[in-house]
């Protein structure tokens, strides 16, 4: 098999592993991440948990919704702009289909007291997905006490302010920004690599590579 057969193959891969991921994850985009991360890190072995950690982050605190955004950044990440053309058909063209056939037998059946009690449990089911998703990205984002002072600090505006997320968005990347700068100073900087035991890439700036990217710790 030649290199274009092998890439061929790969954006078919990308393509049905979406597929298979959209149409039944019930409950919007962060009801798709744990889905996702068993596709694409269990079961494919494309990525490790560190990488998907790093696009779920940027996925999340980038506009639009964070399933197709995840989707556009993992296929790009593994076939270029072309993976990630073939990522985002894979998880809209079923959701699309689904919703348009939705959209025409809803109205006739909306009434109907089975198809409220199944929405009812869908509704509950989606508050556990998302439950699984944010203890994911926590055990990848929390990992000394100053990431945890943000998404402290953040949980807190978010509940008992009006600040608008894309500033508290700014705001923790100018924070986290300042915070390495100053552990670096002060030769205290504990980084995801060195409490994982991993060794760092050498050369490898800690905020490029994610550690503190708009989200991570927020």
């Amino acid at each position: 098999m030649n290199i274009t057969e092998k890439h061929t193959t790969l954006l078919w891969h990308i393509f049905w592993s979406f597929c298979k991921i959209s149409p039944v994850s019930f409950g919007g985009g962060y009801a798709m991440i744990p889905a996702i991360e068993k596709e694409i890190v269990e079961n494919r072995q494309w990525m490790d948990e560190d990488e998907m950690s790093d696009v779920l982050s940027i996925a999340g605190s980038s506009p639009g919704g964070i399933g197709v955004n995840a989707s556009t950044l993992t296929g790009y990440r593994l076939a270029g702009l072309r993976g990630a053309i073939a990522a985002v058909l894979g998880i809209s063209l079923p959701n699309f289909i689904i919703m348009l056939a939705l959209t025409i037998g809803y109205s006739a059946v909306q009434n109907m007291p089975k198809v409220t009690a199944a929405f009812e449990g869908i509704h509950a089911a989606v508050v556990a997905f998302i439950a699984i998703a944010g203890w994911r990205m926590w055990r990848s984002a929390i990992y000394d006490k100053s990431t945890l002072f943000i998404v402290i600090g953040s949980l807190c505006a978010l509940l008992f302010s009006n600040i608008h997320p894309a500033l508290l968005l700014l705001i923790g990347t100018l924070l986290g920004i300042a915070i390495y700068k100053w552990q670096q100073k002060l030769g205290t900087l504990v980084t995801k690599e060195i409490k994982a035991d991993k060794k760092p890439t050498s050369g490898q700036n800690p905020i490029l590579a994610g550690q503190y990217i708009w989200g991570d710790g927020i």
